[in-house]
């Protein structure tokens, strides 16, 4: 084995354990899950840079080794360090997410599905850092991604308490139990228009929130 390909497992390996540690996450069991490991599109809330982490460790092996997180090229090529643990620990798809051809970025995701693999993508399109709304409204990235892969299936995952874990602007996570979600796969219906697609989707998500910050939220609105 490589030298870069050992120090990437073991940064794999590190950051499950720490993950699992602090959260208390663990991988859904194989029988609990109704979908494949290839060409699905897990879309989650997204509230912290442990976001897609969650996400991976949440997955059963063979269905995260399949798992690519789609990230913003911007961020993650600032250090050689950062470019290490995207492309060899997380085989991440890095976009261009202030680039000015969103058409690109969807053929990107694309060509990435059409070689078998899966991606982890977040909708809402920047953390939500807004205490008084549950989930900001959804891009329309995820339903061009859609109408470009109508037999790709789109798997809603609820990452609950990831925001107080690791908030915004601070480096060192806090111990706290949290959850991850998954519902039903999805996939896009003849002649869904954009509108419906996304409400659909984002309906999808909020129904694994918990019950009680459903509501908590609903006061608030």
């Amino acid at each position: 084995m490589k030298s870069s390909n050992f120090l990437a497992m073991l940064i794999a390996r590190s950051l499950y354990a720490l993950v699992a540690f602090i959260t208390g996450i663990r991988p859904k069991f194989e029988g609990n899950i109704s979908f494949g490991t290839e060409r699905k599109v897990y879309f989650a809330n997204h509230a912290s840079h442990g976001d897609f982490v969650m996400v991976w460790v949440s997955l059963p092996k063979k269905w995260r080794d399949k798992a690519r997180p789609v990230a913003g090229a911007d961020y993650w090529l600032k250090s050689p360090l950062r470019r290490f643990i995207i492309n060899q620990v997380f085989n991440g798809l890095l976009i261009m997410r202030n680039g000015n051809d969103p058409k690109a970025i969807t053929q990107q995701m694309t060509d990435a599905l059409a070689q078998n693999v899966s991606l982890i993508i977040f909708p809402e399109g920047t953390r939500n850092t807004d205490d008084n709304i549950l989930l900001l409204p959804f891009k329309s990235g995820i339903y061009h991604l859609a109408r470009e892969n109508p037999d790709v299936g789109f798997v809603p995952i609820w990452i609950d308490n990831i925001n107080r874990v690791l908030p915004k602007g601070k480096v060192i996570p806090v111990p706290m139990i949290c959850e991850v979600n998954f519902g039903e796969e999805l996939y896009l219906q003849e002649n869904e228009d954009k509108d419906a697609f996304l409400q659909r989707a984002r309906e999808a998500m909020l129904a694994l929130a918990p019950a009680h910050k459903r509501a908590q939220y609903a006061e608030k609105g």
